[in-house]
């Protein structure tokens, strides 16, 4: 029998390195395709079809829900659901939920009201596509039917489906959701005294709120423990942030084809962006200290993380 060396790293040490493994982006790729397919199959069988009465409203839903996506918050969904070894067959429709309640809000924030933006996942707005008030319908199609979604998920146990139903909304609403960030985010146009904690704060809520409760999801629908629950709430608070500050980095850099939606539009609009308050290499810096607290979170877990880890830096280096 082989007897280790003086120089053989600790048990505990080579469990350590593997905790933090991260995977490489091919697998983050592959892993997302496999998701997203997923998804977009569950999706079909939850939406109805077009021609269900009234089909005006269900076309618009499919428009935007079947455009092009990321599907960013879903992956996060199974990802940190995964990790803590819940099966993708009880993770899919809490997946779903997050896709269908990140769709309605890109569809409401479009509106003329709001943004006002004409090109969104590479093709008209829905609003420009089937005018507005269809738009708004879809919007409120596609919210409610998130909840729905969650609260007939008969894989989960009744409490557990409450516990998501509460971790959506408030990441969705007031005071310290998405609804807030846009609230928030809109009464800061054009004001030349937003502070960088001012900035922050919008951020971790208009986008950083719901890709918290995402992983949150995860973990909870995995029965994770409480401090690990914890550690991934940490990271993905961290890459919410990350996600919103490469956004206003690319508004800047990337082209329309790249991003699938019109570029510029913060500058023009006198947006708080992290580029416009601190310049284009200092917001780079904060993305990358960002990311480094956002994996240095993931220490905490006593376990594997390298999809949590290789999904924050896809983020980190994305280009659309």
């Amino acid at each position: 029998m082989t007897r280790p060396s003086s120089e053989d790293p600790a048990p505990s040490a080579v469990e350590d390195r593997r905790a933090r493994v991260e995977a490489s982006a091919g697998e983050v790729r592959e892993y997302a395709a496999r998701v997203r397919a997923e998804v977009a199959s569950e999706l079909d069988r939850l939406v109805p079809a077009e021609a269900e009465d009234p089909p005006a409203v269900h076309a618009a839903v499919r428009w935007s829900l079947f455009a092009p996506a990321k599907r960013f918050r879903p992956l996060l969904v199974t990802a940190a659901g995964e990790t803590f070894g819940a099966p993708r067959e009880k993770l899919i429709k809490t997946a779903c939920a997050f896709e269908l309640l990140h769709t309605y809000s890109l569809v409401h924030d479009d509106l003329p009201a709001m943004d006002d933006d004409e090109l969104r996942r590479g093709r008209p707005t829905c609003h420009v596509k089937f005018g507005e008030a269809t738009a708004i319908l879809a919007g409120d199609a596609l919210q409610t039917l998130a909840f729905q979604t969650l609260a007939e998920d008969e894989t989960l146990d009744a409490s557990l489906r409450v516990r998501l139903v509460s971790e959506l909304a408030r990441a969705a609403g007031t005071p310290s959701g998405m609804v807030a960030g846009q609230a928030h985010d809109l009464a800061a146009e054009a004001r030349a005294d937003v502070s960088g904690e001012e900035l922050e704060r919008i951020h971790r809520r208009k986008t950083g709120a719901l890709i918290a409760a995402a992983a949150r999801a995860g973990a909870l629908v995995a029965r994770a423990a409480g401090v690990e629950v914890e550690a991934v709430n940490s990271y993905a608070h961290d890459l919410g942030l990350l996600f919103q500050i490469t956004d206003d980095l690319l508004d800047v850099t990337a082209s329309a084809d790249d991003l699938g939606k019109t570029p510029g539009k913060d500058a023009r609009k006198g947006k708080a962006t992290y580029p416009a308050l601190y310049g284009l290499e200092a917001a780079r810096r904060r993305a990358l200290e960002v990311f480094g607290r956002a994996a240095a979170a993931l220490d905490a877990v006593e376990r594997p993380t390298p999809m949590l880890r290789g999904l924050a830096r896809l983020v980190l280096e994305r280009r659309a």
